[in-house]
């Protein structure tokens, strides 16, 4: 008989498992699984991807530190004004969120009690996401963390780069330099491809005029610092590590 006592399933993505193992391990030991989202949009000289990219490297870093598993990452999402670019999808409001509750839905299903959505796009989208979190835990008894990981750590933005980021700006760009240098394109940066995003109530255009919209004019311009861009994925993937940590465990002082 073999007495060896396996500390972790052989993989954590669940496309990559079998169900005889899956049925071991969920949730007997583990009930945490990481949803990636994302959508395919311009991100200045970064991949389409970006947004998709990003949280699926989040959620590998992160899975083995929260003691979760990874599921398949949703890459079409909600693009909203940056969707007449070239590569670029939006799917219907309606559509997407009723695909997203489907699918949470069955990770509900399947036993899992913590469902933490890394979203790795803005917009509407985030406002989709937080909605359908309010839903589907009540109805499923699930508890749900939802995660737009560029604002929540913009203080590691700042922290590292000095200044604030944007959409396709340092903190994206860097993020991706991070997962695979040869995705971003240094040599086809322009600075005019930046816009700074607009006050409220003072202009709004379709398509936005920009791939890379800045938050704060002047500020988070792609510097392309490979060194700084590792401190960046790092500190990023810790402080999500660590709201995940803490949300659970308050989650279960409380008896939830």
């Amino acid at each position: 008989m073999n007495s060896i006592q396996k500390t972790a399933p052989s993989m954590l993505e669940m496309e990559r498992i079998n169900w005889i193992e899956f049925r071991e391990w969920v949730p007997a030991k583990i009930n945490t699984v990481l949803l990636p989202l994302g959508t395919l949009e311009p991100h200045g000289v970064a991949p389409n991807g970006t947004d998709i990219l990003a949280p699926v490297a989040m959620a590998r870093e992160v899975a083995p530190q929260v003691n979760a598993m990874i599921a398949p990452v949703i890459p079409y999402g909600f693009t909203g004004v940056m969707d007449a670019y070239p590569g670029s999808f939006t799917i219907p409001e309606d559509a997407y969120r009723d695909y997203v509750r489907a699918v949470l839905a069955g990770l509900a299903k399947n036993k899992f009690k913590n469902i933490i959505l890394l979203n790795g796009h803005g917009g509407g989208q985030t406002a989709v996401l937080s909605a359908l979190a309010q839903e589907v835990g009540p109805e499923t008894g699930t508890r749900l963390l939802v995660v737009n990981w560029w604002s929540y750590c913009s203080d590691v933005t700042l922290e590292v780069f000095g200044q604030d980021g944007g959409h396709g700006a340092e903190n994206e760009t860097a993020y991706i330099i991070a997962i695979d240098p040869a995705l971003v394109h240094k040599e086809l940066y322009k600075p005019e491809m930046a816009t700074a995003i607009p006050p409220p109530n003072t202009w709004s255009a379709y398509p936005f005029p920009s791939t890379i919209m800045l938050y704060k004019e002047g500020q988070g311009y792609p510097t392309f610092d490979p060194v700084k861009a590792k401190t960046y994925f790092t500190k990023v993937n810790d402080k999500i590590a660590r709201l995940i940590q803490e949300t659970i465990a308050k989650w279960d002082i409380a008896g939830l």
